[in-house]
C-alpha cells in the first residue's frame, strides 16, 4: 500500500482541495492481489489503490472511454515476423500506467484509507491525472502512451492503432501494445536497447527481457522458432470445470453428432456453461484445432441442456490429452508469403440449416489467424456457402496484406487464397448471374472486385490438402490428427 501512495505521490496524481458546491467527491478502496507467474508462483504482492468508478456519470465526469489494444491476430502476426526473420521479441511492463494518464476534466475523490491525513480528515482530492477505476483511464493512459511513441519517432499503423513503427525499410522497430504491456521487436538488438532506455526515461518500466509470459500465453524462444502455448490456463479452466483428473479424448467432436437447441434433455447449468464455454474461448487464441468444436458449443448459451454440457466436457477431455499443445513460428528465409484457405459445410447447423466457414491464413508457412463462424444467412447450394466463406476470406486477407506491408515497410502484396469448391472459383472469377447466383447480396461479391484489382490470387485445392477443412466440420481421428498437424498444432513438449 505504501508503494502505491509512493507512486502516486512521484507521478502528482492528486493535490488536496477543497470540493466545489455542486461537486461531489468520487469514493476510493483498496484492491489487493497476487501475481503469479505460469506455474502458478506467486512473485509479488500487490496492492492498488481503485476509484468507485461506477459512481461517474457520463457527461459529467467523463465523455469518451474507448482505448483500443491490441487484436491477438496482430499479435500472432508480430510473433509470425519476428520468427521467419529470427528476430528476438522482447516485453516490458509500464508500472502503474494509468497513473500517467492527463484528465481533461476535473474529478475529486475523497483520502484513501488508511492515508487519511489528521489535521484535515474530510478534505477531498483534486485528480490532475488517472486513477485505476476511472471510467477515462484507460483513454487517458492510451492519449499519453501514443503521444509519447509519436514523439520519439514512431509511426502509428492506421490498420492497427496499438502497432507503431520506427526506422527504415531494412532497419526498423516494430512496437505493439496492450494497455502496460509492450511486446518490442525488430531487426536490431541495439535499437530495441535503445527504445528501452528511452521508455524508461519517460516512464517507470518494468524491462521483462525476452517475451515468456503475456496475457496467460506462455511463450518460449529457442533457436530458429517461437511457440506459444496455454498449458497452464488450460490446466486451470480444467480445474474449474471440475475435470483435472479426466480421461483423455483424442478429439473434440464427434463426427456423427448433431446438436439441437430442443434436443429433449433436462437443462444444464447455463451460469456454468457460459463460464467454462468463455474460458475455452480464451483458450482458442493458441489452439485452432478446438475452435469449431467451442464455437458449436457457443450457440446453445441461451438454453444449454445435459446433452450439450456433454459436448462440452469433450472439448476438455480432449484439451486433457492435448496440454502441451500450441502452435509453433518456424524461422525462414525471404520474405514471408501470405496463404489463405477457405471452406464451409452445406446447411451444418439443424436448427436454422446455416452454413459455417472456415478460413486459416498462414504467414511463412505459420498458422496466424483463423475463424470458424456461422454463416449470416442461408445458402441454398454448397457453391453459394463456399462463395460466403471466400468473400470472409478475402476481407481477411486484403486487411492482412496491408498490415503486413505497413509494418515491414514494403509495398502490398497479392495474396494466395485457395478454394475447394470449382464453381466457387468460377462464380468469384466470372460475373455471370443465373438462377443460382443472384439473390447472392452484393457483399459477397467482394472477392470479385479484389480479383479484378489483382489484390488476390484464387487455386483450387483438393478435400484432403483443404487445411480449412479442420473448421468447418467434425473429422474422424486420423483425418483428424493429419490436418492438426499440417495447420501448425504440436506438442510444445521439451
Amino acid at each position: 500500500m505504501e508503494e502505491e501512495m509512493k507512486a502516486i505521490a512521484d507521478n502528482n496524481t492528486w493535490t488536496p482541495a477543497a470540493l466545489p458546491t455542486g461537486s461531489r467527491a468520487i469514493g476510493l478502496k483498496w484492491v489487493f492481489k497476487l501475481k503469479k507467474d505460469a506455474d502458478g508462483n506467486v512473485v509479488k504482492h500487490k496492492a492498488r489503490l481503485v476509484v468507485k468508478g461506477y459512481a461517474q456519470r457520463q457527461g459529467v465526469d467523463f465523455d469518451e472511454v474507448f482505448a483500443p489494444v491490441a487484436r491477438m491476430e496482430t499479435v500472432r502476426v508480430l510473433i509470425a515476423l519476428a520468427a521467419h526473420a529470427g528476430w528476438p521479441v522482447h516485453h516490458m511492463d509500464v508500472k502503474s500506467a494509468f497513473l500517467n494518464g492527463d484528465l481533461a476534466k476535473e474529478v475529486f475523490v475523497h483520502q484513501p484509507e488508511g492515508f487519511i491525513n489528521d489535521d484535515n480528515p474530510h478534505g477531498v482530492l483534486r485528480l490532475s491525472k488517472a486513477l485505476y477505476g476511472l471510467r477515462q483511464a484507460p483513454r487517458a493512459w492510451y492519449a499519453k502512451l501514443d503521444a509519447s511513441l509519436c514523439e520519439l519517432g514512431f509511426v502509428r499503423s492506421p490498420l492497427e492503432h496499438v502497432v507503431y513503427r520506427r526506422g527504415s525499410e531494412t532497419s526498423f522497430l516494430l512496437v505493439g501494445v496492450y494497455v502496460d504491456d509492450l511486446i518490442i521487436t525488430g531487426t536490431d538488438g541495439i535499437d530495441i536497447a535503445a527504445f528501452k532506455a528511452e521508455m524508461q526515461h519517460l516512464f517507470k518500466m518494468s524491462d521483462l527481457g525476452l517475451l515468456s509470459y503475456y496475457l496467460g500465453i506462455e511463450v518460449k524462444q529457442e533457436h530458429g522458432r517461437i511457440t506459444p502455448c496455454q498449458r497452464g490456463y488450460a490446466e486451470k479452466v480444467l480445474e474449474r470445470a471440475g475435470m483435472a483428473g479426466c480421461n483423455p479424448s483424442q478429439t473434440p467432436m464427434e463426427v456423427r453428432l448433431k446438436l439441437c437447441k430442443e434436443d429433449g434433455s433436462p437443462p444444464a447449468d447455463a451460469t456454468e456453461y457460459r463460464s467454462i464455454i468463455g474460458c475455452l474461448r480464451y483458450l482458442v487464441n493458441t489452439r485452432p484445432d478446438i475452435a469449431l468444436a467451442v464455437g458449436v458449443r457457443s450457440r446453445y448459451m441461451e438454453a444449454p441442456s445435459t446433452r450439450h454440457w456433454t459436448a462440452v466436457k469433450q472439448i476438455l477431455r480432449y484439451i486433457r490429452g492435448t496440454l502441451h499443445y500450441g502452435c509453433s513460428y518456424m524461422k525462414g528465409s525471404g520474405a514471408p508469403s501470405l496463404v489463405g484457405f477457405s471452406n464451409s459445410d452445406h446447411g451444418g447447423d439443424v436448427d436454422d440449416r446455416k452454413s459455417t466457414s472456415g478460413v486459416v491464413f498462414f504467414l511463412g508457412g505459420s498458422v496466424v489467424t483463423w475463424t470458424s463462424q456461422k454463416q449470416k444467412v442461408v445458402a441454398t447450394s454448397s457453391c453459394e456457402a463456399e462463395y460466403v466463406a471466400a468473400a470472409a476470406a478475402t476481407c481477411q486477407g486484403v486487411w492482412l496484406s496491408r498490415l503486413l506491408a505497413d509494418l515491414t515497410g514494403r509495398s502490398v502484396e497479392k495474396f494466395q487464397l485457395y478454394i475447394d469448391n470449382k464453381s466457387a472459383i468460377a462464380l468469384s472469377k466470372n460475373p455471370v448471374h443465373h438462377d443460382r447466383s443472384k439473390h447472392i447480396d452484393i457483399k459477397y461479391h467482394f472477392i470479385r472486385q479484389c480479383l479484378e484489382e489483382n489484390k488476390l490470387d484464387v487455386d483450387h485445392v483438393g478435400t484432403d490438402e483443404q487445411l480449412a477443412d479442420i473448421l468447418t466440420k467434425a473429422l474422424e481421428k486420423i483425418k483428424f490428427v493429419e490436418m492438426r498437424a499440417k495447420i501448425g498444432v504440436a506438442g510444445l513438449r521439451g
